[in-house]
This record gives structure tokens, sequence and C-alpha cells, in this order.
């Protein structure tokens, strides 16, 4: 569960949430969690921004990290505000980090992505179904797609002005990087796998611990298979091989 926190210099509903989780989590009366019933975790109670911390900074199975969820879960459904401001405050360095990867080179969204981020999250605190595996992961894909939702809706939305409106045929390899990753993959460079790999999670809205938890592998394995694979398709653009026909593929490549 560990992750890396992203700073957000402006106010928005995500550093909004981190004040109130400061203030909820300050003494002299911190918001206290018993970690005692959970195997894995320290037998303990301790403050929700310790708590916060050690899953920072240590790594810890699916099994500790669905049972954690589903007891914050269940306090964030039957306790009141303050057990919601905590339960979000548990999650906001993997929020952030979600709503920072969201808006990379779309700054202009960050207001808009942090609060819809922070709202399906929420939502799914409050909704999912808490006995199926997997509900940390099930929680940060519902934050995920809410966010992705406020840039998939813009996509398109701006054109420049100067725009040329003549045209020409670009230069091979072109087109939308799947038509790239398939001529790859046509010519077997990379498998099929490999291609759908890198199209779901770089140019899709996939979460690459969605797809390694769906696998049952771990996304740092999943993620040095993308990497080897993203190589290899670099090494073939530089060399000029995926810009001539591919034998035996022709047909393939030209109704893709």
């Amino acid at each position: 569960m560990a992750t890396t926190t992203h700073v957000r210099t402006a106010e928005t509903a995500l550093t909004t949430a981190e004040t109130a989780f400061m203030l909820l989590t300050c003494e002299p009366a911190p918001l206290v969690f018993d970690a005692r019933p959970i195997p894995g975790l320290p037998d303990a109670t301790m403050p929700l921004d310790e708590l916060r911390t050690l899953l920072l900074l240590q790594r810890y199975d699916s099994d500790t990290a669905d049972e954690l969820w589903r007891q914050l879960a269940h306090h964030a459904r039957e306790w009141g505000p303050a057990w919601v401001v905590g339960a979000i405050g548990v999650a906001l360095p993997a929020l952030t980090h979600l709503a920072a990867k969201i808006t990379r080179g779309r700054a202009r969204h960050a207001d808009d992505v942090d609060s819809e981020v922070l709202a399906g999250f929420l939502h799914a605190l409050r909704t999912a179904d808490l006995a199926p595996p997997r509900l940390w992961l099930r929680l940060c894909w519902a934050a995920w797609r809410s966010g992705m939702a406020v840039v998939k809706a813009d996509d398109g939305e701006e054109l420049p002005l100067d725009l040329p409106s003549g045209s020409r045929s670009p230069r091979m390899p072109y087109g939308h990087p799947d038509l790239l990753l398939g001529r790859a993959a046509a010519a077997g460079l990379i498998t099929a796998d490999a291609a759908e790999l890198i199209s779901a999670t770089r140019f899709g809205d996939a979460l690459i611990e969605h797809l390694a938890a769906e696998q049952g592998v771990t996304a740092s394995a999943l993620r040095m298979r993308r990497r080897r694979a993203e190589r290899v398709v670099a090494a073939a653009v530089v060399r000029g091989d995926l810009s001539g026909p591919i034998p035996g593929h022709r047909a393939t490549t030209t109704a893709a």
C-alpha cells in the first residue's frame, strides 16, 4: 500500500481534506484506530496519522490491506463524519498520487480532477461491497475512473487557432500509438498481450495495480514487463523497422 506523496500547492479538495485530517489527528485527542484485530498490523491502537505513516513505510499483503479497509469503511459508514475524514486521510497519499498522474500535462484540470478523485473514492467507501477481495484496489480504481472522466470529457474541446487546414501524409510510423503497437506485435517484436498492456496503461485509463491484481502478479513485475516491451518498440522506431510494410501482415495492418 506504500505510495509516493505528491505535493499540491493550490487549495483543492484533496488539500482541504488533508487539513481536516491533520486537525482530526492532532493532540490532545487524536482519532485512534484499533489495529489489534487485523493480522499483520501491530498489536496496538494508534492515531490515524501514525497508521498512515506505517502504511507508507511498510508493504502489507492483500489480506491485511483488505481487512484494514473493511474496518475503516465500516467505521466511516457507522461511526459518523469524523471517521469519514479519517478514512479519507489515510488514503490521501494514494489519492494525491492518482490525481497527480491524471493531471500530468493537464494542469488546468487539477482542481476538478482532485474533486472527482475524492468524490469517486468517497462514493466507493460508502457503497462498495466489503466482502470480496482487493477492496483497497477497488476503492482506488473507483477514484481513478472518476478522475479520468474529467480529462476524457474535455479531450478535443480546444484546438489551436492556427491549426492548418491543409492535408498531407505524415511520415510513417504515424497514427494513433495503438497502431504503432499493433505493427510491433504483428512484426513479432512484442506479444499482443504486451501491446495491450502498454495501450491500456499508457493511453487508456487502466491502473497497472488493478491489472496486476486481476492477473495474480505484482505491480512491479507488470511494470518491468511493460518497460521491456516499450524499449523494444522504441528501438524499432529508431531503426525504422516499423516504417515499412510488415511481411505477411499487410492486410491486417491496413485493416487496423
